[in-house]
């Protein structure tokens, strides 16, 4: 098996640091199904009101969040509109059609964004013919095109045009932290206008397992009824509920260390031979690179990089590769793995 030295696969292969195990083996434990588990919830209330929400609801998973939200909002035969791009449809084994009976609408945005416009043209008025459009859904940072975020005024916009049109809002907020760090807006601010969103405890926040769905009082009661129905009791989840909250005093700030380490390995690898990247187009923690000019596919580009430099990215298209700094990568691990894709792209070009 190859050695992996710098691994900038996913922001998913952060590690809890030794100051949250300790306070996770710490904690105060309990039956978190009958709601006696303090832990889970002291982490509830704590992202209920960051998000500025009623209530909210710990989960095993972020695709949980995301399934069991569209589950509520929707009955069968209803339609989801979202980006193409978005995770519920391209990465969560179609499971709103298996658990909730509804299809997944995409919409052609622009860097996993649409606008009000797309929206109201793919909004058609109801028929006996027509499927329902039940829940529009966003993703805050979009995924697919690189950490992008989504402007606070688009945002406003589709959401007010979804409301007047009979329609839920939900946001896959997997980043969301990342986006309200980046660009200074309160997460509550972008939550302010969206029925249900989540936000991810275990990718750049560092947490082991976990994300919080969040809404009005009623959805979270509806919600545990879905948690229920996929067998979602965790018991005494303190010990892993508690590792998100230490993850949420201490870890939400240094993502932007994350972001500054994107744009950082942008910079160091744009202009060498063969490699189409943009360090201006770096918003948050990812960086998406083109590889086509080398006349490589990104996972031939990708196992050589892994194989002969100990280097993992991933490989989200054809020709297109993605780094993602997180919790653990150091700014000197950053210009190790940069030097090592332009090493990578010279031999390429030399060989031809």
């Amino acid at each position: 098996m190859t050695h992996i030295k710098i691994d900038l696969y996913s922001d998913t292969l952060t590690k809890p640091t030794p100051e949250m195990r300790r306070f996770a083996c710490e904690a105060e434990v309990g039956d978190e199904q009958k709601g006696e588990d303090p832990s889970v919830n002291e982490l509830q209330r704590t992202v209920a009101e960051l998000l500025g929400k009623e209530a909210a609801l710990y989960l095993p998973s972020g695709t949980m969040c995301n399934q069991i939200a569209l589950a509520v909002h929707c009955r069968p035969g209803d339609l989801v509109l979202l980006d193409r791009t978005a995770h519920p449809l391209s990465s969560e084994a179609g499971g709103t059609a298996v658990l909730a009976g509804a299809t997944m609408y995409p919409i052609d945005g622009r860097l996993g964004m649409f606008t009000a416009e797309q929206l109201a043209d793919a909004m058609r008025a109801p028929t006996r013919y027509r499927p329902p459009i039940r829940v529009v859904s966003i993703e805050q940072t979009t995924n697919g095109p690189g950490g992008r975020i989504w402007p606070l005024e688009q945002i406003r916009g589709v959401c007010d045009l979804a409301h007047e049109r009979r329609g839920k809002t939900h946001m896959d907020g997997a980043r969301l932290l990342n986006a309200s760090v980046a660009s200074g807006i309160p997460a509550s601010e972008y939550a302010a206008t969206l029925d249900s969103l989540w936000i991810d405890l275990s990718k750049g926040l560092g947490a082991p397992v976990g994300a919080v769905l969040a809404g009005t009082a009623k959805f979270i009661h509806e919600a545990w009824q879905w948690k229920q129905r996929i067998g979602g009791a965790m018991r005494q989840a303190g010990i892993i509920a508690a590792a998100g909250t230490y993850a949420l005093r201490h870890h939400v700030e240094r993502l932007a260390e994350d972001h500054q380490n994107a744009k950082r390995f942008a910079e160091r690898i744009s202009g060498a031979p063969g490699i189409a990247v943009d360090p201006d187009a770096v918003e948050t923690n990812m960086v998406r690179f083109d590889i086509a000019e080398t006349g490589l596919t990104s996972t031939e580009f990708a196992d050589r990089l892994l194989e002969e430099e100990g280097v993992r990215v991933s490989t989200p298209d054809w020709t297109a590769l993605r780094a993602v700094p997180h919790l653990g990568i150091t700014e000197a691990d950053v210009d190790a793995a940069a030097a090592s894709v332009r090493a990578l792209a010279e031999r390429v070009k030399k060989n031809g």
